[in-house]
């Protein structure tokens, strides 16, 4: 449980750091060194990167939208088929960087299994 929690709090300290200076997809290498560090077992490996970076690009993405009273996010729902809601817009970029970042903790885990052998 323990380095469950360590890897879910390094994940989202390291994407929150490698956001000011490396593109979005800078959230797949803080999953990918997290999962190298504190290695977790079976499910955890997705499920834990999915989750850490689920909470952070939701939370910052409706920080975003909340300083401009969602506006841009209303106009970006309507071009998506999202029915214009800001809310659901933020729930899927939470799930496409939880599932970057799940994806990249599973390669993070084989190669260290990698390594290892």
């Amino acid at each position: 449980m323990k380095t469950k929690i360590l890897n879910f709090v390094a994940t989202v300290v390291l994407a929150f750091v490698f956001s000011f200076f490396l593109p979005w997809w800078s959230v797949m290498m803080a999953a990918f060194l997290t999962a190298i560090v504190f290695s977790l077992k079976r499910a955890a490996v997705f499920f834990t990167p999915f989750l850490a970076v689920f909470v952070f690009w939701a939370a910052y993405s409706f920080l975003l939208a909340n300083d401009n009273d969602f506006i841009l996010a209303k106009k970006i729902a309507v071009l998506l088929p999202l029915g214009g809601s800001p809310s659901l817009l933020i729930l899927v970029t939470g799930i496409v960087g939880g599932l970057a970042a799940g994806v990249a903790g599973i390669f993070g885990k084989q190669c260290l299994v990698l390594v290892k052998k």
